[in-house]
């Protein structure tokens, strides 16, 4: 899905820097945090783009839905401790977007993920065009490549 290698880009290489802190209950019995900890990381990069309440993305009555994630564990990330996010965004189409994260614990490389986000409407949901005004506000996270 992507043109650039995630496992070399760095967290300064990503237009959107965000953090979170590793809490006891992500973890295993050997302090080690859980997958679905790994996934709830990369939640936590994805809400500072999509649900700003100072930049709403989505349209009136719209919200944006994962129809794909792809999240690949590279390194353990520890208790106690934090981790770093890096968000971009690859592409912006119609009614979706390709996001890539990478997770970062002590500038090590814990995880890279690529996920297709959709703008949907209703129960049940149906895709709708993400509006001009959003396209102008997400096109400030796209990855650029050096």
């Amino acid at each position: 899905m992507t043109e650039f290698n995630l496992r070399e880009l760095k967290l300064e290489n990503y237009p959107l820097k965000a953090f979170d802190k590793v809490r006891f209950s992500d973890t295993d019995k050997h302090r080690h945090a859980k997958n679905a900890a790994f996934a709830t990381f990369c939640e936590t990069g994805r809400t500072y783009i999509l649900f700003n309440p100072n930049f709403p993305v989505a349209a009136e009555g719209c919200t944006f839905v994962i129809a794909n994630i792809n999240l690949n564990l590279i390194s353990e990330i520890n208790w106690p401790g934090k981790v770093d996010i890096g968000t971009g965004i690859l592409k912006i189409n119609n009614s979706s977007v390709y996001l890539v994260q990478s997770l970062f614990q002590n500038d090590k490389l814990c995880a890279t993920s690529e996920t297709v986000l959709v703008h949907v409407t209703g129960s049940p949901a149906k895709s709708l065009p993400i509006p001009d005004a959003s396209k102008e506000l997400l096109s400030k996270y796209l990855l650029k490549s050096e």
